[in-house]
């Protein structure tokens, strides 16, 4: 079964270059300019200000009842890493989206920032390359009555 207001075989992953975020997530019927998709489109611009490195933004509704999308990044350094993690938090709330919640900010290593709709991991390039996360959401759906 495919994700709701996505078609079935559509790519669900998408890779954003400095400067120019497009967005190759298929639009279902129904499914309009919503929150969801305005958060995403901040988030995207704030990380991008930070000079954050390798976003990746996965399409997960259908797939999880945590979010809409999950974005994935990388820092330079721990100190890079937090002060991504912090610009978002601060442009999150200028914007009225509210206080995120926050896991691993003191490390620097891997930062969560739940903000509702938009699940966020900053990483520096070695941890996010050990966990793969984004290799494992973006996985293609297996069809029913393949099991092995």
């Amino acid at each position: 079964m495919c994700c709701p207001g996505t078609q079935k075989g559509t790519n669900l992953t998408t890779v954003h270059a400095k400067g120019s975020a497009k967005s190759v997530f298929s639009k279902g019927p129904g499914r309009g300019d919503d929150a969801a998709d305005r958060a995403l489109q901040l988030v995207l611009a704030s990380l991008e200000d930070s000079k954050a490195e390798d976003i990746v933004s996965i399409n997960i509704v259908g797939k999880s009842a945590l979010g809409d999308y999950m974005v994935v990044v990388s820092g330079r350094s721990n100190r890079h890493v937090m002060a991504i993690a912090d610009h978002l938090i601060s442009d999150l709330k200028d914007e009225g989206l509210g206080n995120a919640r926050v896991e691993g900010l003191e490390a620097g290593d891997w930062v969560l920032i739940d903000a509702g709709d938009i699940i966020v991991h900053v990483f520096r390039p070695e941890i996010r390359e050990f966990y793969n996360i984004e290799r494992m959401w973006a996985a293609p759906e297996i069809e029913d009555g393949t099991v092995h």
